[in-house]
């Protein structure tokens, strides 16, 4: 799942991209609303989290402009205005969620589990390829009814994987949508977290489910 962090306060965008990524999402930020309009409006983003008030467009009008231009993605404000206007503004406006500051992370995290759970049609509910099934919502990863425990980046990977299942994807794919959009193509960390993925989805079982396409890339897919 990848995640577009839109907000301002150097500190606190740091501190959500690192809480975020340890949770196994691909995240990139922007710090004024430009900024966010303009990579949001290319596309490619699972999720918007949205500071409300930003130096230059700020973060309604961002929104606002993103609905008009028939960009569906969903969005969280986060925001400092707490009065019951505010928050109808922002939801009025186009937004899926509205957070207050200060907040938990925990809590932010259970937002975005409310929003996967909602589904769209690039996140389904609960996923399911042959024997093996995997619930964005609760995060729990099963294949012939025995349970698979992933670290936060190999859920990520499998996600995008059985999302796109019978499609061939490339490592840059990948890189874009389970790391992050600055990540070096050069590296071979796509290749090392698909062996870990392997060892876990596809040793213990007789049919494997990951396939290398030489060349070209990766495709999940029934035997």
């Amino acid at each position: 799942m990848r995640i577009l962090v839109v907000e301002d306060n150097p500190e606190l965008l740091r501190y959500l991209e690192r809480g975020l990524k340890e949770q196994g999402f691909a995240v990139d930020s922007a710090s004024d609303g430009e900024r966010a309009l303009r990579m949001a409006g290319a596309g490619g983003y699972d999720l918007l989290i949205l500071d409300r008030m930003l130096p230059g467009r700020d973060g309604l009008d961002v929104l606002r402009r993103l609905r008009a231009d028939g960009i569906g993605t969903p969005a969280i404000f986060l925001s400092a205005r707490s009065a019951i206007d505010d928050r109808i503004e922002g939801l009025d406006t186009g937004a899926d969620d509205y957070l207050t500051k200060p907040f938990s992370f925990g809590e932010l995290l259970a937002r975005i589990r409310a929003i996967v759970r909602r589904g769209s049609e690039a996140a389904p509910p609960l996923l399911k390829v042959a024997d093996l099934r995997l619930d964005p919502a609760t995060r729990l990863v099963e294949r012939a009814d025995r349970r698979i425990d992933l670290t936060a980046k190999q859920f990520a990977l499998l996600h995008y994987l059985m999302r796109h299942a019978g499609q061939v994807v490339s490592r840059t794919m990948l890189l874009e949508h389970v790391w992050d959009f600055h990540f070096d193509g050069g590296t071979n960390v796509v290749d090392v977290h698909i062996n870990r993925l392997r060892n876990k989805v596809d040793h213990p079982f007789d049919r494997p489910l990951i396939h290398t396409l030489r060349g070209v890339g990766y495709v999940l897919r029934e035997p």
